[in-house]
């Protein structure tokens, strides 16, 4: 399996983008599950992570928790938009492996966002507007990172679309 170069600038500036295409998306969570921090938490989390440059085991446990709400929420919008800031607050740990999976990873915070963005309006439209505002602020970092690895392949469900349409304009 071949290793893909991945800096500490690379992973502060994916941490940045992935924020700001997830916090766009937090309100859907948040307005089914107000009482619950943890999507905000985790997207804090990765914004220290941002300023200070350290992985630490707290920001890894942000992530888990998380993961946790979107499972716990009854509601697929906000389910989406839980797993949307579980995605931006584990990109610092994305593995240096030239895979779709690790790929998968770099795309999962605006591609759950938009997924949220969608599921609540119940129209592909706002899926569509949110990758391409996605597509619009991602740094030059994040598309050469992605350049690096392997290209998605198209799938079958409206998830699998949605990473593949991202992946083939970051990367043209």
């Amino acid at each position: 399996m071949d290793e893909v170069t991945i800096s500490e600038e690379d992973r502060r500036q994916l941490g940045l983008w992935a924020a700001d295409c997830v916090e766009r998306a937090l309100p859907l969570f948040e307005a089914k599950a107000p009482s619950d921090p943890r999507p905000r938490e985790a997207i804090e989390g990765i914004r220290a992570f941002v300023r200070e440059g350290k992985r630490t085991a707290q920001l890894r446990a942000l992530a888990w928790a998380a993961h946790a709400a979107a499972r716990e929420v009854d509601d697929p919008a906000a389910t989406a938009a839980a797993r949307a800031a579980c995605h931006a607050a584990a990109t610092p740990y994305i593995h240096p492996l030239a895979t779709p999976h690790q790929s998968k990873h770099v795309l999962g915070p605006a591609v759950y966002g938009a997924l949220g963005h969608e599921l609540a309006a119940g129209d592909a439209g706002s899926a569509d507007k949110e990758i391409r505002r996605a597509i619009e602020h991602a740094p030059p970092e994040v598309r050469a990172l992605l350049r690096r690895m392997p290209a998605r392949k198209p799938g079958r469900s409206r998830l699998d679309t949605l990473y593949y349409e991202l992946d083939a304009a970051l990367r043209g």
